[in-house]
């Protein structure tokens, strides 16, 4: 029988009153909260930070945390005890004004939500309400959340609930994000989702793969070119900065972002300029930057391969996406998921996910995260064949685990050098291969998934030796 997942929400079944337990040093606040809000909750009001922590450790039906926010100073060590006391449990900031760099240390922090003092309209109740939704639903119901261009965020874990509040939280304001994660983990779906959530969501989201061109090309890309600024430039041209003005550019792979144009960057990132190649003036430009990168960046700052100066104005805040590996919680939502999108893409009826096929999944490590999911369940899809999917795991799986048997033999051999240059091969011919069979042989088609040209496909077709399989 199929495993199902659904992604409606779940209706709160009923319970006792939800349990609110507030700090707040303005007894004119406490006295409002008490007035408007102990119909509806069972308030427990404190003005005194010991009674506030040593209850909140005591009381364990507690549904949500209101805390007010007096400055960092003040403040943040108050937080802080809070969420060790009960990290389980949202904390919904009230704060009398909130910066950018408010909006960075919430996020920092882990805070839920923000709501301003003095409230206004029904504010507060919203956002009380909103969060109680959240905690009803149970912590492992997958929450799908449509995004643009037929995207979707999809996460089931706590970890990914967790990268989903910091996420929210830090696109109410406009300080640079730092995604970081493997490939395939979904940093680009996040930063949409990020997008998406700001006040920029009715303008442009533009993706820029910084390690798809050479330095020259993404120059021009990024910021533009004058008339006559290169041989070939015959006309002026708008950069990637300029056309998204408003809006929210994502720089993806940044970390392969040449060292000549890290500069111009750090720039733009410092007072919102940048000059067209070939430009004497100045260009002014309202983006929000959202990076990525799956390389690691510190140690790509001690090789002097990346500026320490533009990591730091890059990193507002991280998000970090967790492995798939170190969520397998989350494959059956996220099966369910690719398997929809599949059968749409293709015109197909979507599959059963068997027990045993569940099984194959959570056993192995995907080291292509996200990606490789998507990628089998395709393959599913169009093979209709389950036992040969199970097999090809069962095969990666194997090959992995004696690939660190084989590297005292490949290093005695031929040294280090060769040895990734081999497995490099087996792993670029894998993947091609896998594109391949799910488009059906269609080249154009793989080259496009695979984000190649189609002319370098089929110079690694025959370098590998690639043909299709057999009936």
């Amino acid at each position: 029988m199929a495993a199902e997942t659904s992604f409606s929400p779940v209706k709160p079944t009923p319970a006792a009153r939800p349990c609110l337990f507030v700090f707040e040093s303005n007894l004119r606040v406490l006295n409002y909260l008490k007035r408007n809000f102990s119909a509806l909750y069972d308030l427990r009001l404190f003005s005194e930070e010991q009674a506030f922590l040593r209850d909140l450790e005591c009381m364990q039906r507690t549904s949500l945390v209101l805390l007010a926010w007096d400055g960092i100073r003040q403040s943040e060590s108050l937080f802080a005890s809070a969420r060790k006391t009960r990290p389980e449990v949202p904390v919904l900031i009230l704060a009398t004004t909130a910066e950018m760099a408010d909006y960075e240390i919430f996020a920092r922090l882990g805070a839920s939500g923000v709501v301003l003092k003095p409230f206004v309209d029904d504010a507060l109740e919203v956002a009380i309400a909103k969060h109680l939704l959240v905690q009803d639903q149970e912590a492992d119901d997958p929450r799908e959340i449509l995004l643009d261009g037929g995207h979707s965020f999809v996460r089931s874990s706590k970890r990914m609930r967790e990268v989903e509040a910091q996420a929210r939280m830090v696109a109410r304001s406009d300080i640079p994000v730092l995604i970081l994660g493997e490939s395939g983990t979904g940093k680009e779906i996040v930063a949409m989702y990020t997008h998406q959530m700001s006040r920029r969501s009715g303008r442009m989201f533009l993706k820029v793969n910084c390690a798809a061109m050479p330095a020259d090309l993404l120059e021009s890309e990024l910021f533009g070119y004058e008339q006559g600024a290169f041989t070939g430039a015959t006309k002026s041209k708008p950069g990637k900065f300029e056309t998204c003005d408003g809006g929210t550019i994502f720089l993806d792979e940044i970390g392969e972002m040449p060292p000549a144009l890290q500069a111009k960057l750090l720039h733009v990132l410092q007072d919102g300029t940048f000059s067209r190649l070939g430009s004497r003036g100045p260009t002014k430009t309202d983006v929000r930057v959202i990076a990525a990168t799956n390389i690691n960046m510190k140690e790509a700052m001690a090789r002097k391969i990346f500026r320490e100066d533009l990591y730091y104005r890059l990193n507002g805040l991280s998000l970090v996406l967790p492995p798939l590996r170190d969520r397998l919680d989350e494959i059956p939502a996220m099966a369910t998921y690719f398997m929809r999108k599949g059968a749409k893409r293709y015109d197909l009826q979507p599959l059963p996910l068997s027990p045993a096929l569940l099984e194959a999944f959570s056993g192995y490590d995907w080291p292509g995260n996200l990606r490789e999911l998507e990628n089998v369940i395709n393959r599913f899809l169009i093979l209709q064949d389950e036992k040969t999917v199970i097999a090809e795991l069962g095969l990666a799986k194997n090959a992995a685990s004696s690939a660190a048997e084989k590297v005292q033999d490949h290093m005695v051999a031929g040294g280090l050098k060769k040895l990734v240059r081999g497995l490099k091969g087996e792993a670029e011919s894998t993947v091609i291969a896998g594109a391949l069979e799910e488009t059906g042989w269609n080249r154009k088609a793989a080259a496009n998934d695979l984000q190649i040209s189609y002319k370098a496909l089929l110079y690694k077709i025959k370098q590998y030796d690639l043909s299709p399989r057999s009936a």
